[in-house]
């Protein structure tokens, strides 16, 4: 079993003995009720880490460890970047969790025509929280110390901008009548960004499509089945991390 992971605002120690307290050192203590000589990992989520070893604990909720330094974890290469359209109920906190899963380095949620999930005013932010919190969690879980960032909804033409500005562009499509390419031959890049489109249950409308092309994007598919907009996402991550080497 691989060292539990911890969220930490920094790094402050007193030499090499650090304090873990609020609601992370709630849950070490009395949910996980980690030992003396165990060991943990505690990051800020953007890459800064340190391998601690359990000291004991204070009251039931400080987690006092032996912090012997920092670390930081190189950026991953290329950068991975889903455009999730936003899915019915909650398979949108389902598509984060499992894209943070597999290793995707950031998600940006899209407005797309055929949504039918609208992120308006106080609902959009609700919303928009769920899905941060949702990527900590599953970042924490999965052991990542790099967390996916996740930013806030964009437009259809802040989409083609992004698009327009990666190395490799590409937009799942699930029209097969449309002309496109198997994502599993498609030529990568060892450098820069990709940024992929994952469209919404309606699928992506033609006149997205066009403006996306225009912007440099080609069309994808993942085989001869059609799947929801909430694995689509995960599906095409995992196979673009296997061929870009990231998993090797």
């Amino acid at each position: 079993m691989t060292a539990p992971v911890f969220v930490v605002a920094d790094f402050t120690a007193d030499g090499d003995r650090f304090v873990l307290d609020g609601p992370e050192g709630r849950h070490a203590v009395s949910v996980k009720r980690l030992e003396a000589g165990e060991e943990v990992v505690l990051t800020d989520g953007a890459g800064r880490y340190a391998v601690c070893e359990v000291l004991g604990s204070e009251g039931k909720d400080r987690l006092v460890v032996r912090m012997p330094e920092v670390s930081e974890e190189p950026a991953p290469r290329p950068r991975i970047t889903v455009v999730q359209a936003l899915p019915k109920g909650d398979r949108g906190e389902l598509a984060v969790e499992t894209m943070t899963e597999v290793g995707v380095d950031a998600i940006v949620p899209w407005q797309a025509a055929r949504c039918i999930t609208q992120w308006r005013g106080e609902r959009g932010l609700k919303a928009l929280g769920k899905w941060r919190a949702t990527a900590r969690e599953a970042g924490k879980q999965s052991r990542r110390v790099r967390f996916p960032e996740v930013a806030e909804a964009a437009s259809t033409k802040q989409v083609a901008a992004l698009l327009a500005q990666a190395d490799f562009a590409g937009v799942l499509h699930s029209d097969f009548e449309h002309t496109s390419e198997a994502l599993a031959t498609a030529e990568l890049p060892a450098e820069g960004e990709i940024v992929l489109v994952v469209g919404p249950e309606g699928g992506v409308s033609r006149d997205e499509l066009a403006l996306f092309e225009e912007a440099g994007a080609r069309a994808y598919v993942l085989g001869p089945s059609v799947l929801r907009t909430s694995t689509a996402g995960t599906a095409a991550a995992a196979l673009l991390l296997g061929r870009t080497g990231r998993w090797s």
